[in-house]
């Protein structure tokens, strides 16, 4: 599992992609896997946002984003997110990345 910290403007459209490795550092082929990524003001909150999760599978990559709809609703500070993926085949679920976010307040929206 890697620990990313983010930043997001509200406000704004967001993306960040994540490459996921193998421990041997090659990429992990994430075909048959599904992803989903929330974040929350505090870890066990009942409230949370879910972000778009996108997959590439051959090319190890998950994309997360909101868009600027969903950002002009948060409020700013910090959150924890997290991002899960689900071996379809298996069910089984694995935590790839976590980390908290910082939501920077926007004058303009």
């Amino acid at each position: 599992m890697e620990v990313v910290n983010i930043v997001i403007e509200q406000g704004t459209d967001y993306e960040k992609v994540f490459t996921i490795y193998n421990p041997d550092k090659s990429v992990l082929d994430l075909t048959g896997y599904s992803g989903v990524a929330k974040m929350r003001k505090f870890s066990g909150s009942a409230v949370s946002t879910s972000f778009n999760v996108g997959i590439a599978s051959t090319a190890g990559k998950i994309t997360v984003s909101l868009a600027n709809t969903i950002t002009s609703q948060l409020e700013a500070g910090r959150y924890y997110y997290d991002v899960i993926a689900t071996v379809e085949s298996t069910g089984k679920k694995i935590k790839l990345v976590d980390g908290m976010v910082l939501v920077n307040a926007s004058e303009s929206i």
